[in-house]
C-alpha cells in the first residue's frame, strides 16, 4: 500500500480508534493473513464462514471481494453461505446472502 493510499480500517475508523487501525493494518492484515500455513483462498474462505455463522454482515462486502479477488467464485461464495444456513442458522445465512447479491449486483454494475 502507498503511503497516500488508506486501507479500509483507515478510511472507516482513522483519526478515532487509531490503535484499532494500526492492529488492523500492521498484525491481521500485514501479518496473520500473510502466513504461509495457509492460502490466501482459504483464509478467505474461513474468514466469510466465520462472519456468515457470527450474524456479522457489516463486514462482509469487504470480505466477499477479497474473497473472489483472493480467487473464490461468486457460484462457490453462494454454495458456502447456503451451507451454513444449515450450521449457523437460516436468518443468518439469508441476511450474509442479501449482502453477497448486493455486492455481486453492484460489481457487474460497475463492469457494464
Amino acid at each position: 500500500m502507498s503511503m497516500t493510499e488508506q486501507s479500509s480500517a483507515q478510511r472507516m475508523l482513522g483519526g478515532f480508534a487509531d490503535k484499532l487501525v494500526a492492529l488492523t493494518d500492521d498484525v491481521l492484515f500485514a501479518d496473520v493473513w500473510e502466513r504461509s500455513e495457509l492460502a490466501p483462498r482459504d483464509r478467505s474462505l474461513i474468514t466469510i464462514a466465520a462472519l456468515v455463522a457470527g450474524g456479522n454482515t457489516e463486514q462482509l462486502p469487504f470480505h466477499l471481494d477479497l474473497g473472489r479477488r483472493n480467487g473464490l467464485t461468486e457460484t462457490e461464495l453462494v454454495e458456502a453461505i447456503t451451507h451454513l444456513a444449515f450450521y449457523s442458522g437460516w436468518p443468518r445465512a439469508m441476511s450474509a446472502i442479501a449482502a453477497a447479491r448486493t455486492v455481486f449486483a453492484c460489481d457487474e454494475g460497475a463492469e457494464g
